[in-house]
């Protein structure tokens, strides 16, 4: 009985020593390609509640921003959209569509802010490469390159 409790107790400990004894190195990811997505956002100038027209142009600026900003964000994480119809509804034309986009974009630039007309646009372009370089300083991306038992 001793003999069996000695035996398993050994057996117990070196497979414990297993997990102990290891050396992993690890290696980054880079994708093969980079995209670089790009997207205008329009404003209208008369549509800003301002008391000046310089106001209203940096309001339709900003504005135009948010637009491209939100262009960007339905490019990486796709729309939710909602359709909701009705028999009555169809026969009527009273159908309900609605959409939602979210998302956190980092890392994207203005290229361009421009008078379009009574509108203002903003192009903007979001670059993966920087994204990337942004995502492996916080949460760098990591398989493992080797494992070393001892």
């Amino acid at each position: 009985m001793r003999a069996a409790l000695v035996i398993l107790s050994v057996a117990l400990i070196s497979g414990c020593s297993m997990f102990y004894d290891r050396e992993v190195q690890w290696e980054t990811v880079p994708p093969k390609t980079f995209p670089v997505l790009k997207a205008v956002g329009y404003a209208p100038l008369a549509e800003q509640k301002a008391d000046s027209a310089e106001q209203r142009m940096l309001m339709a600026m900003k504005a135009s921003k948010l637009e491209a900003y939100k262009e960007l964000a339905e490019q990486v994480y796709g729309q939710k959209v909602d359709y909701k119809v009705t028999m009555q509804q169809a026969v009527v034309g009273n159908d309900k569509l609605k959409g939602s986009i979210q998302g956190v974009i980092k890392g994207a630039r203005v290229v361009k802010t421009y008078p379009v007309g009574e509108f203002y646009a903003t192009e903007m372009e979001l670059d993966f490469k920087q994204v990337y370089e942004i995502y492996q300083n916080s949460a760098p991306v990591r398989r493992i390159k080797s494992v070393k038992y001892y």
